[in-house]
């Protein structure tokens, strides 16, 4: 018998969550952002199931963008840290990829090369990330190198914002107003927003939005209640029980005994641990779903397991269905339970986990 341990994706709810996004943005374009294979959900299915709809996909670097090509992605492909050797600007020409600039070097790269198609280029700001980017009073020269450069074709502006989920504060705003000071007077698109971005900043949604983890139904606003409409989760992580045990109160389950009975307790025990990419981390209390019904966590996650507390259904027995996260508990539930982000939740599912599209 094949291991229950489960990720059903639901691409329905994915194409549902990219139509929202624009939705909020209804005079921008979207750029479907795939990276990490689909923020682990699986990138060519989803780019598959999104198709013509999407107005073009993002990943993070050459080899994600040729997965989507080998399998028959035709639309436009931005690859946001740009190129990392000079001999890929030859490839991303040929396949028609659009490539992030952000350092003087890939300028230098960009003007030796002599591909034999034009591509796009984003000109990526830095206005307050400090990660990748040109300072904004470097804008005006990158921006006359690039513009002389005869195989680019478009180009488009760009920066990221670093806190745009946390609504009570005035960075984003500050980014906002940093990034049109340097691009005062361009006529040329622009796109700064972000998941949080595009949901919490209708001021910054400008020609291209970015929408990411909001693609895979988990709100990037810190406080959730923030978002003016539910996402639809793509990802369920499933199993089963596979034993059931009543212990006394006073007795102790798992590595470490971090959990002890209060009382007499009725233990689940879920076919799911950290190698599967549940989070080791995670506190008692987590939320668990059994049988539809929301329980809790108790005991520390091991390799291969979990056990949750059954004290609530007695006829809950070997073979009942689990989730870990889905539509009854959301993966920010068990993020924040676990001290991390619903991105690495879903980034970190492993390969033994079976995935089923629906």
């Amino acid at each position: 018998m094949t291991r229950s341990a489960i990720a059903v994706v639901d691409t329905s709810a994915f194409v549902a969550n990219y139509r929202y996004a624009k939705s909020l943005a209804p005079r921008a374009r979207a750029l479907a952002v795939i990276k990490a294979n689909g923020y682990g959900h699986g990138a060519v299915r989803l780019a598959r199931c999104l198709g013509d709809e999407a107005d073009a996909f993002a990943v993070a670097c050459t080899e994600e963008a040729m997965e989507l090509r080998e399998s028959g992605i035709r639309q436009p492909i931005v690859l946001l840290e740009g190129v990392f050797e000079p001999q890929e600007i030859d490839n991303a020409a040929l396949c028609a990829f659009g490539i992030v600039i952000h350092a003087l070097h890939q300028v230098e790269w960009l003007e030796r090369a002599k591909p034999s198609q034009q591509l796009n280029v984003w000109i990526k700001i830095d206005t307050g990330m400090h990660r990748l980017g040109f300072a904004p009073d470097e804008l005006s020269s990158v921006l006359s190198r690039i513009k002389a450069i005869p195989h680019v074709a478009d180009i488009v502006l760009m920066s990221h914002f670093a806190r745009a989920d946390e609504t009570a504060s005035d960075a984003t705003e500050r980014q906002l107003a940093l990034f049109d000071r340097a691009v005062a007077g361009q006529t040329l698109a622009c796109s700064v927003a972000n998941s949080a971005g595009i949901i919490a900043w209708p001021g910054a949604h400008r020609d291209w939005i970015r929408p990411g983890i909001m693609l895979y139904g988990s709100s990037p606003i810190a406080d959730p209640s923030d978002t003016p409409s539910p996402l639809l989760p793509v990802m369920h992580l499933e199993s089963r029980l596979i034993a059931v045990h009543q212990l006394a109160a006073g007795e102790s389950i798992g590595y470490g005994a971090r959990y002890t009975c209060e009382r007499e307790t009725r233990v689940g025990v879920v076919a799911m641990g950290y190698a599967d990419g549940y989070p080791r981390h995670a506190v008692d209390g987590t939320p668990v779903a059994v049988n539809g019904q929301r329980t809790r966590l108790i005991g520390r996650v091991s390799m291969d397991m979990l056990t949750v507390d059954l004290s609530d259904q007695p006829h809950a027995q070997v073979g009942d269905h689990v989730q870990l996260w889905g539509d009854l508990v959301s993966a920010n539930e068990v993020a924040a339970c676990s001290q991390t982000i619903s991105y690495e939740l879903f980034t970190k599912v492993t390969r033994r986990v079976h995935f089923r599209y629906r």
